[in-house]
């Protein structure tokens, strides 16, 4: 009766810690994506001030200190990840944020663009506190309510991203870019100093043997390959980034092809923040669903659907219709997201899951790298359409193979066996 009693009090006092981390974590992950965002607007614009330069220079330029810190992140998700899994979660959070506010803060008092290029290099090494932070909150978190827990996770990150460009633009017209890289860093901080005093990290009770044992690198990489569902999962997240951020580097043009130069920075912003707000709508719904009737189910609906949104695009006549497209394309690619960390959560053994995330983040990051430098390359030769329409054809390709990875291997495999038995 006793133990009975305790074991209850445990389960109460987990559930509360693991909605306080909830919270805390929104509000960190809010703080950092609005804070990253913040300066991405105006980096082209800072480096302009560092001498008198050409048009190319600024722009080659912009192009390297925008993409290193991509490549950085890609190269040390894994590491990172695997680090989580054997020292902890949080000491990593404390030093992502600390590390990602110094950066911040010494771009500030950057004169050159190669001090800026290896500030954006150092970001990159530190930029995993949001995928940690989804780590964090998985692994503390029952797989049946996965979905919506991380779901409303996201929506911390996406919130703070549509703030970040808006109050950074805010702040560099009243006070300057240096100084706007400074303010920035502040809130950084913060999300280290909630992450240190608030922040109660735990594991949950291990049911079983896998969960307990530690796994080396080889023995991650065969549990991902011996899972062709896992695998086509994570693959899957690099071509939803490359279809995403295809578009990026000619969504402005784009907007100004449709509506003309006239407050091209307004309406840009809006056809940028109506994908962020779809996100926002329906990410935290979406994830829900898939708890109650399945991840990849859910997943494969919403690869088609946002396949099916990017083709029109390339049709439209006005801003508006734009912009409507975006906001369905944000709800698609936003329930994306959780549902497949969800997954991973599901899949993967408790003591590996910071690794396999950590993979799953370098290819999420691979897709960044790849999706501008393919839309910049298509929409230079073809035309902006051309973009849309491999875009389109790429994410319902991606929905393709996974509807047969799952039919293969799960569905039809629990269909033979109900049959039999």
């Amino acid at each position: 009766m006793y133990r009975r009693k305790a074991f209850s009090i445990s389960i109460q006092t987990n559930d509360d810690l693991v909605k306080r981390n909830l919270v805390i974590m929104w509000f960190a992950n809010f703080f950092v994506a609005g804070s990253m965002t913040m300066v991405l607007p105006f980096i082209s614009l800072y480096i302009e001030t560092f001498g008198n330069f050409s048009d190319a220079y600024v722009q080659t330029w912009s192009g390297w200190i925008f993409g290193i810190t991509f490549v950085a992140a890609f190269a040390f998700a894994p590491i990172w990840g695997r680090f989580g899994d054997k020292y902890g979660r949080k000491k990593l959070l404390i030093i992502f944020a600390t590390g990602l506010g110094l950066s911040v803060f010494l771009m500030g008092f950057a004169t050159s663009v190669w001090q800026l290029f290896l500030l954006r290099l150092a970001t990159g090494v530190f930029t995993g506190f949001i995928p940690m932070s989804q780590a964090l909150i998985s692994t503390q978190t029952p797989s049946k309510v996965a979905g919506k827990v991380l779901g409303t996770l996201q929506t911390g990150s996406i919130t703070g991203t549509l703030m970040g460009p808006m109050i950074g633009g805010v702040l560099a017209d009243m006070y300057g870019f240096s100084a706007t890289f400074k303010f920035t860093s502040i809130t950084i901080f913060i999300s280290a100093i909630i992450v240190t005093f608030g922040i109660r990290e735990f594991k949950l009770a291990q049911t079983n043997e896998a969960d307990e044992k530690s796994y080396t690198r080889k023995e991650v990489f065969m549990h991902i390959a011996k899972n062709p569902v896992l695998l086509i999962v994570m693959l899957i997240s690099m071509l939803v980034q490359v279809a995403h951020f295809s578009i990026q580097p000619i969504l402005s043009l784009y907007v100004a092809d449709l509506n003309g130069m006239e407050n091209i920075a307004l309406f840009s912003g809006m056809a940028f923040s109506a994908a962020g707000l779809g996100n926002l709508l329906m990410t935290r719904r979406l994830g829900k669903l898939g708890d109650r009737i399945g991840y990849i189910k859910v997943l494969i609906v919403l690869l088609f659907m946002a396949g099916i949104v990017y083709f029109p695009a390339a049709f439209v006549t006005n801003i508006w219709q734009l912009i409507i497209l975006r906001l369905l394309l944000g709800v698609a690619i936003g329930g994306i997201i959780p549902l497949r960390i969800a997954y991973i959560r599901q899949e993967a053994p408790l003591s590996m899951q910071g690794e396999v995330l950590g993979y799953n983040t370098s290819l999420r990051f691979l897709g960044n790298i790849i999706g501008p430098a393919l839309g910049g390359v298509l929409s230079g030769h073809f035309g902006f359409s051309a973009v849309f329409f491999v875009t389109s054809a790429l994410l319902i390709a991606s929905g393709m193979i996974m509807l047969t990875a799952w039919y293969k291997h799960e569905y039809s495999g629990k269909h033979s066996h109900s049959l039999s038995s």
